[in-house]
């Protein structure tokens, strides 16, 4: 049959698109809502961490990660908002999922994959909640979905309570990919209908049988929709109240403001890519650069039929659907329910929007017709790829913390002086910094690594050691410092650990003050990296010798990480081709206080950062940092003393094994074939 019946049809009033865009870029201030938007200006919350591989105890960290989604959903502690959930990419058997609290007015809370491992979760790819019985497949059973949401009143499914979607308020959702249950990515406030709700879902896959996502029965928010970026949305069935996505509005009278946008979104479906809900009122939503795809072409002379890729059959009384199309395409048997049913839909069209439908069906006004087959279009049927979505990560080098301790210690330089292992280390009382005491309570020492024995004290007035043996000449670097903090750093040279002699290595520049130093023998003389306040607080910069009296400054050359931030406590060695750089690096969410990252470069230029970063991290007991990192090889291992504390009123010395050498230690923290961070030292 064809369809005759055209649907009342809007104009737009002077909105433009590039209005409509910058409406669904930023909706309601979206940004500044967003816990992890770069101009977020609301409350900071809690981080809650979710891996298989977490311990499951607090999710505080990824070692002590929740291994289930709703566990982290449960712990929200509050509904202030701006708290955030870090999943680790794997697939998870759960369903029904619902957070303890909304999150708030200009402070979202969010639920977020660690799609590209940035996080720290030590892999890439989806975080995929399967719905499904987990032994027998598809679970397509009422009110079993991935959202929770259920009805008493209903008469089957799982229906033992009432529960409301109201729960996710305000909740914003990225890189899941759901599957298995009767909706995906679909939200139903049931017995809180009419009231306002809000949920951002960005670059998801939502799949169901019965609705891959949708929102139904709140109250419009002026300016705060609902809105879904990005996203692919499947369902499975044709009979019943289905659709790709399902809307659905309380008010009696269509709102002037959209319950819900959808930008450059693919909805696939059998028979409808967009439905209003039978039990709807008015509904209204926006839609900008999506795709609506239905696979039913049927043949009406065989008693064929379709309700239209945009379905609005067996609405109640007050049912009514308005719809905004921005440069949108369309494919289906036709693109209204036809008939009657189809006189409750208004729309309005803007840009290129295209309707590729049955040769016998009619296009509504604004709608380009297009009659070659879009192949383009139907590329787009299939959700995206899932490629092992939680790849090991590399094992990398496996460090041992050794049980023992060196109190009152900082900086430090483990060394092989005259076949002895020696550790040369300093003593500084930071609780006296800015006064007289400060200086006087430096001092450098050395301690025997095997009888414990202190066999060397002097350089009073100076910190930040580090050591370096040539030939039977021991070389200390140290800082020079005072009330007035650090200055310019200088040599300590002995034969025999009794007689030391003092000279100027590195002079600091203007309003400059130098602090932890590092050097090393390269295939030119020496490389010695030294840390430096300015121009980042802190940074580390090079100067080079060849005979470790006389440097110069290394110019153009400032190693500031990636993007000019906090690279302190340099240790630099040089296993060729490559220079190796251990620092500290700045606390990271999802890890203990300052943390020792791993960089290598073979020009001092330009960087790469290890995958595994960080290499250090406090564990209990250790305080809030593993700093100040130092190494060397001996009997065939390699031995890495660093310094734990609080960074205030204590510290101590530990060290960590790797049982092999230093050159496969520094190469097994950079496996082949694993993306890497660069940066780069220019200035």
């Amino acid at each position: 049959m064809s369809f005759n019946m055209r649907p009342f049809r809007l104009e737009f009033q002077a909105i433009t698109a590039a209005c409509v865009v910058g409406l669904l870029a930023t909706p309601s201030g979206a940004a500044s809502s967003d816990p992890t938007a770069p101009d977020y200006a609301g409350r900071r919350g809690t981080t809650i961490y979710v891996s298989k591989l977490g311990d499951g105890s607090d999710g505080r960290t990824w070692k002590s990660a929740f291994t289930t989604i709703q566990a982290a959903l449960s712990a929200v502690p509050d509904d202030q908002g701006g708290h955030r959930i870090v999943v680790r990419p794997d697939v998870y058997a759960e369903a029904n999922l619902a957070p303890s609290k909304k999150g708030a007015a200009g402070a979202y809370n969010a639920l977020l994959c660690d799609f590209d491992g940035r996080l720290g979760s030590g892999a890439k790819g989806w975080v995929v909640v399967d719905s499904g019985d987990p032994i027998k497949g598809f679970k397509s059973w009422d009110w079993w979905s991935t959202i929770r949401a259920s009805d008493k009143h209903w008469p089957n499914g799982n229906n033992k309570e009432t529960f409301s979607s109201i729960v996710w308020d305000r909740w914003i959702l990225r890189r899941l990919y759901t599957a298995g249950g009767d909706a995906g990515l679909f939200w139903d406030l049931t017995e809180k209908s009419g009231e306002g709700f809000t949920v951002v879902v960005e670059d998801c896959v939502g799949t169901g049988r019965a609705f891959g996502g949708g929102v139904v029965y709140p109250t419009a928010r002026p300016g705060e929709p609902s809105v879904f970026r990005r996203c692919y949305f499947l369902a499975l069935d044709w009979v019943g109240d289905t659709a790709a996505v399902l809307l659905g509005g309380w008010e009696k009278s269509m709102p002037e403001h959209p319950h819900v946008v959808f930008e450059d979104c693919t909805m696939v479906h059998p028979d409808n890519a967009v439905a209003m809900s039978y039990a709807s009122h008015s509904a209204r939503a926006r839609f900008v650069g999506c795709r609506l795809i239905v696979l039913n072409f049927t043949q009406p002379e065989m008693g064929g039929r379709s309700t239209g890729v945009v379905c609005t059959q067996g609405h109640g009384p007050t049912g009514r659907l308005h719809v905004d199309l921005l440069d949108c395409e369309l494919a289906g048997y036709s693109v209204f329910t036809p008939g009657d049913d189809g006189k409750a839909v208004s729309y309005t069209t803007k840009g290129k929007t295209s309707a590729y439908v049955q040769f016998k069906q009619s296009v509504p006004d604004g709608f380009e017709r297009r009659g070659a087959w879009p192949s383009d279009l139907f590329a787009r049927l299939a959700p995206p790829r899932i490629v092992d979505p939680a790849p090991a990560p590399p094992a990398g080098p496996r460090l041992v913390k050794l049980p023992f301790a060196i109190s009152q210690g900082m900086e430090n330089t483990p060394v092989v002086f005259k076949s002895r292992p020696l550790l040369v280390l300093n003593h500084r009382d930071d609780t006296k910094v800015h006064t007289d005491a400060y200086g006087k309570s430096m001092y450098l020492y050395i301690r025997d690594l095997v009888t414990g024995e202190e066999v060397a004290r002097f350089g009073e007035g100076h910190s930040f050691a580090n050591a370096i043996v040539n030939g039977d000449e021991l070389s200390v670097f140290a800082s020079e410092g005072d009330k007035n903090w650090f200055h310019s750093i200088y040599r300590f040279t002995s034969t025999d650990l009794k007689t030391w002699r003092r000279e100027l290595a590195v002079e600091q520049g203007p309003g400059e003050a130098l602090l932890n130093v590092s050097v090393c023998r390269d295939d030119q003389g020496y490389l010695m990296a030294y840390e430096s306040n300015n121009p980042v607080s802190f940074c580390f910069k090079f100067a080079r010798s060849k005979d470790l009296a006389h440097w110069d400054k290394i110019p153009g050359l400032i190693f500031t990480g990636v993007n000019n931030e906090y690279s302190a406590c340099p240790v630099v060695r040089f296993v060729a081709p490559y220079y190796y750089v251990i620092y500290l690096h700045a606390a990271v969410e999802g890890h203990k206080g300052w943390i020792s990252y791993l960089a290598r470069s073979k020009d001092l230029a330009d960087w790469e950062l290890s995958p595994l970063n960080p290499i250090l991290e406090a564990s209990d007991g250790e305080g809030i940092n593993n700093s100040d990192v130092d190494l060397f090889e001996w009997e065939g291992k390699t031995y890495i003393y660093y310094a734990t504390g609080n960074q205030s009123t204590w510290s101590a010395v530990r060290a960590a094994q790797f049982d092999g050498p230093l050159k496969e230690f520094f190469e097994g923290a950079f496996p082949p074939d694993q993306p890497m961070i660069r940066a780069n030292a220019r200035r």
